[in-house]
């Protein structure tokens, strides 16, 4: 099936002074522009495109890559705003509209947004909206404990950091397990630490075998700072050793440094742990 918006894998059916024509099946014969198609590119071949349309709501092939696809969520840069909308860059030569009902306050020329694209059932183009709301949550949260997810940061609140989940949910990041600054609109990987009753979903930045240890991360870098950032205990340390500086078990100690080193706190060598200033 051809999509709109997406990346699709077709087959190049006959050249043209132009370009070449591409096997849209149901949607017809797309054109791919001379500028995007490949070196050597001959009919029979099949190229990977992205599929949007142009000014006359026909569909155009490019080999561009886009910021984000349909269905997707990103952050993007105002381009222009004229009396139809705003018009953002999101990465391909045509911009993406933002039509003024879909913007949560008025944006402003050269600054960037958390958008959401879609296709528009009126109109059946490719548009973007600001009210995040209208395309969360709309599914319940089938997710399994410890499974990892696609996240992207919405907002610093007061708890931690709001965050959407595969694109489909709003999830939250705790502050006390979140060690670095996030940008809002900063994609990453995270995972799922409980669905609670009201099928509001916790997040962790670490697979679920580091959370239980998340309590003990600040009691290790409280230990490096008033060690004067080094302690000489690593990973390959004996285990009576690890007990006797931090009082938890080696496995525990590994998980928690673990932990640190990928928040790229500390950096681990074999004579010892060292703070990152």
């Amino acid at each position: 099936m051809v999509n709109i918006g997406k990346f699709n894998t077709l087959k190049v059916i006959k050249e043209v002074d132009f370009g070449v024509y591409l096997d849209g099946e149901s949607k017809g014969e797309i054109l791919m522009p001379i500028r995007y198609v490949p070196k050597n590119c001959r009919p029979g071949d099949l190229v990977d495109v992205f599929l949007y349309l142009d000014s006359e709501d026909r569909p155009i092939a490019t080999t561009e890559k886009p910021y984000a696809q349909v269905g997707e969520f990103a952050m993007l840069r105002v381009k222009s705003v004229n009396k139809i909308g705003t018009f953002l860059d999101w990465g391909i030569m045509k911009d993406l509209l933002v039509p003024f009902r879909e913007q949560k306050v008025t944006m402003i020329e050269g600054r960037s947004y958390l958008v959401y694209i879609y296709i528009d059932e009126e109109s059946k183009r490719i548009v973007a909206s600001a009210k995040l709301n209208k395309f969360l949550d709309k599914t319940l949260p089938e997710y399994a404990v410890g499974q990892e997810v696609d996240l992207v940061i919405e907002s610093e609140t007061d708890l931690g950091y709001k965050a959407i989940v595969n694109n489909l949910h709003w999830g939250i990041l705790y502050e006390n397990e979140v060690f670095e600054q996030l940008a809002k609109g900063l994609k990453m990987k995270g995972y799922i630490k409980k669905i609670r009753t009201d099928n509001k979903i916790d997040l962790s930045l670490q697979p679920l075998g580091y959370v239980k240890v998340d309590s003990l991360t600040q009691m290790i870098l409280d230990e490096l700072k008033k060690a004067g950032g080094f302690i000489s205990v690593s990973d390959k340390s004996e285990a009576e050793e690890v007990y006797r500086v931090f009082g938890i078990s080696k496995k525990t100690f590994k998980q928690t440094v673990g932990a640190l080193y990928k928040q790229r706190l500390i950096t681990i060598g074999t004579d010892g742990i060292r703070l990152n200033s």
